[in-house]
């Protein structure tokens, strides 16, 4: 699923944990013209390569809501609904999209009311789930709280592998999901913004179920974590990522992604990554 926007700008809410947010000033009509036409070329890359992709649209006083990262669905017809840290990121969640959601999912949990507690989980940016193991992975920062992935996981039979990181300016990264993905046969992850301590075992579990493509600091920078592995027609399965992402990987990394997907898909979502901070992961809504 993806979540058109009414609105697009930097949000002023998330600016101080989002250090990949960049606000040029340009009128708020100027922004939501250039990310609608990211959007909708971001659509049609993955339609056109068979991706069944639905379509809803956001309100007004959301900036942030292309990105959903506030529900989360699971095999078998379940959901889940997250707390979130900011006041315009709890606004997102739109009853008229529970609702038609509820039409194909059953919510399972309803964790909204952690926010009372500052258990903040932001649903997939929160966690980088090995659907195949269940194990969740989960990076720590203001917007993933340790004992709120502890308790998801006891809710959901999850193992969560908790960490943390430290990006280029020294602060943790917000979302897991700008550090790894994870496929099914093979994981991306940046080693190196993580703290030492907790990388060899990080890597060794990775490395047990999948090669392993690890990602410099610079293509973390430039959101090469922040890629999805998505299912086309026949069961094609294929990676995607955006063009800042594709241009940023070597020689040997596509060749390396190539032996596990017929196609890398990306297009050009510059605005979207510069305003918003996040990037073609952070548009998907798996819907399973």
């Amino acid at each position: 699923m993806l979540i058109e926007p009414a609105e697009f700008y930097a949000n002023p809410e998330t600016m101080e944990t989002n250090i990949y947010q960049s606000d040029m000033h340009e009128p708020h009509e100027v922004i939501l013209e250039k990310a609608l036409e990211e959007f909708n070329g971001f659509r049609e890359v993955l339609e056109t390569n068979g991706i069944k992709v639905s379509v809803t649209k956001g309100k007004k006083g959301c900036p942030d809501m292309l990105f959903p990262n506030w529900m989360s669905t699971h095999e078998g017809g379940g959901m889940i609904l997250y707390p979130m840290l900011n006041d315009n990121r709890r606004a997102e969640r739109d009853p008229k999209i529970i609702e038609m959601l509820q039409k194909d999912y059953k919510i399972l949990h309803d964790l909204r009311d952690w926010e009372k507690e500052k258990f903040i989980i932001e649903a997939n940016g929160s966690l980088c789930l090995d659907r195949m193991f269940n194990v969740a992975y989960a990076a720590l920062s203001k917007r993933t709280d340790a004992e709120a992935v502890r308790e998801w996981g006891d809710l959901t039979g999850y193992d969560v592998e908790i960490f943390e990181t430290r990006s280029h300016t020294g602060d943790p990264i917000y979302h897991t999901d700008l550090v790894m993905f994870i496929g099914t046969e093979v994981a991306a992850i940046c080693k190196d913004c993580i703290l030492e301590e907790y990388q060899d075992h990080l890597m060794q579990r990775l490395s047990a179920k999948r090669e392993i493509i690890e990602l410099t600091l610079e293509q973390q920078k430039l959101f090469c974590g922040n890629s999805l592995e998505v299912i086309g027609a026949g069961g094609e399965k294929m990676l995607v990522m955006s063009d800042t992402a594709f241009n940023a990987l070597n020689d040997s990394q596509k060749s390396s992604f190539g032996k596990y997907y017929s196609r890398i898909l990306h297009a050009p979502i510059s605005t979207i990554e510069a305003y918003g901070g996040g990037s073609a992961r952070c548009l998907m809504l798996e819907l399973f």
